[in-house]
């Protein structure tokens, strides 16, 4: 019995240090497992959920300490009643989540060990059978050292303990055992290998054979039976491989950005899982930061769970000059456990990840594309600008009431505005934005890419764009920019094309269509010397011939045919 309780007593110390540690080292990471426990569908204890972190991070030093005790001999009776009580609550509480299948990862050991519900059970199993071996072998366990050893090592252990977490709350894990870790790359996480196990399932078949129920199971085949069909129960037996990130996306407005920025070179990343949560003291930093990184080149976009009108009054209240994506919101507790956190990103693969007080440690090279004279006023004003370009023009496209009202509320906007006469409001909206952008025309010139950044040089051309009595004014300045390198040569040609169009005239690059409700249908508006007008696409920087670029707009079955002016001014 002595050796049994010197070899338990040894085990369950060590496990639960290092239970205790691994957790500790992420403590926002264990606070989040237990938001899951107190969950309605779980314990339903939803009013402890503001109070997670703190219970994680008690919980966790607790553990670790009463780890050391039981090594030590330190407060023998205390120590026991301790482990046992812990361990039948956690006992308790792995076989309800392994039972109902509530939580699907208890997170004993945070990240760095997964761990089934059942495999936490019977590890439970295994650590109550220990510590009830020590508890009725207590008078076996014989203290090391003297009492005031004993108390300067637990007293160092708990000290020791806060220190680790004030680095880590005020910093990033010292370990980083999750998928997003510096030097994983997201694409090759998300990516399912060849060969990899795919799930199985089994199947109840049920059927009705000479008025008897009959169940034939198989692993996906439909029985041969002579009878009728009642039903099917599915039930996966063998899980499949599962890739170690598969939820991360980037997306706005209804489009998925994923793909775009996980292939870049040189972007930044600014994650906010959830704005009101956020920590509002880091976006001074956060602003410095990603102004310097713009300036040196980069790309800099946010990640956040909110709504975008959430997204955009932050944008706007700290000045930043960047836009904010959607993404998952428990993604993005994962990527990084800071809000908000800062990643660089090269084609997908993670270089950088600080939390925001350490946001001046990020190191930023200067690259080819560096932009030094950016104008982060102006690029703001284009911003808010671009915004409202599009403000009444999305509201015009919702499918029906419910959409229109989903829409409208996600914007931010009052029942009286979403229902108003949209487009009398959004040629209010044009007007305005039209002035701001023809005093700059005038005074500076065109507002492009070493100005405001490529994405803000754009607002101004959508401005010109949805007032063409503008267009003809001001499209050699359009041109001017395309040249210089200050937009891009497609905006310059789709403007051009635009003008000629509303000149009735035939179009250069073949950007424009046009739709009638009558026997002239849809049709790429006529071209000027059409033979030659895949070369002169090409030229100005678009990838699709005519032919493709006409079934881009008008679908697969659409034909493209060369048409005169005269054919299409007349019904």
């Amino acid at each position: 019995m002595k050796v049994l309780v010197g070899i338990s007593r040894i085990f369950v110390g060590i496990l639960f240090i290092v239970s205790g540690l691994i957790k500790l080292n992420d403590p926002v990471g264990f606070s989040f497992k237990l938001k899951d426990y107190f969950a309605p569908e779980v314990l339903n204890l939803e009013f402890l959920v503001p109070y997670a972190l703190i219970i994680a991070i008690f919980v966790v030093i607790f553990e670790v300490l009463v780890g050391v005790m039981i090594l030590i001999g330190y407060a023998k009776r205390f120590t026991l009643w301790s482990l046992l009580l812990m361990i039948v609550f956690f006992t308790f509480l792995t076989f309800y989540s392994a039972y109902f299948n509530k939580v699907t990862d208890c997170g004993c050991f945070g990240d760095a060990i997964k761990l089934t519900p059942w495999e936490s059970f019977n590890k439970d199993l295994v650590l109550l059978v220990l510590i009830l071996i020590l508890f009725f072998g207590r008078k076996y366990i014989q203290p090391f050292f003297s009492k005031n050893i004993r108390s300067i090592i637990i007293f160092a252990s708990f000290v020791g303990c806060l220190a680790i977490t004030y680095h880590v709350l005020q910093h990033l894990p010292i370990k980083d055992f999750r998928p997003y870790k510096i030097g994983a790359n997201i694409t090759e996480s998300m990516t399912i290998p060849e060969g990899a196990p795919k799930p199985i399932f089994e199947y109840a078949w049920k059927f009705k054979v000479d008025g008897q129920e009959k169940i034939i199971t198989t692993n996906g085949d439909y029985p041969k039976v002579e009878g009728e069909f009642i039903g099917v129960d599915t039930k996966e037996i063998q899980a499949g491989y599962e890739p170690p990130i598969h939820d991360f996306t980037i997306e706005r407005e209804d489009e998925n950005y994923t793909e775009e920025f996980l292939a870049a070179d040189n972007v930044i990343m600014v994650l906010a899982y959830n704005m009101s949560m956020t920590e509002r003291e880091g976006y001074a930093g956060v602003r410095e930061m990603t102004n310097e990184a713009l300036k040196k080149g980069y790309k800099v976009i946010g990640l956040s769970a909110s709504s975008q009108s959430v997204m955009e009054e932050l944008t706007e209240q700290y000045k930043l000059n960047f836009k904010f994506y959607f993404c998952d919101e428990t993604a993005l507790k994962t990527v990084v456990r800071s809000n908000p956190g800062i990643l660089e990103l090269q084609n997908g693969t993670i270089m950088q990840k600080l939390h925001w007080n350490d946001v001046r440690d990020l190191k930023l090279n200067t690259l080819e594309t560096a932009k030094p004279n950016l104008d982060f006023n102006l690029k703001r004003r284009l911003d808010s600008i671009a915004i409202l370009d599009q403000r009444y023009r999305m509201l015009m496209q919702a499918s029906s009431p419910e959409a229109l009202k989903d829409l409208g509320e996600e914007m931010g906007l009052t029942e009286e505005e979403y229902k108003g006469d949209h487009w009398a409001l959004q040629i209010a909206i044009d007007s305005s934005n039209m002035e701001f952008v023809e005093k700059y025309f005038i005074e500076k010139g065109y507002p492009g890419k070493s100005i405001v950044g490529e994405e803000s040089s754009l607002a101004a051309w959508y401005v010109l764009q949805h007032n063409p009595d503008k267009i003809p004014t001001y499209l050699p300045l359009i041109k001017k920019a395309a040249a210089d390198g200050e937009i891009s040569m497609r905006s310059a040609a789709m403007m051009e094309d635009r003008y000629l169009m509303n000149e009735g005239k035939p179009q250069i690059y073949g950007t424009q269509g046009m739709t009638y409700d009558d026997v002239r249908g849809s049709f790429i508006w006529p071209i000027e010397n059409p033979e030659t007008v895949n070369q002169r696409r090409k030229a100005a920087g678009y990838e699709q011939t005519i032919e493709e670029y006409a079934k881009l707009l008008f679908g697969e079955d659409f034909e493209y045919k060369i048409l005169s002016v005269d054919n299409v001014t007349k019904e």
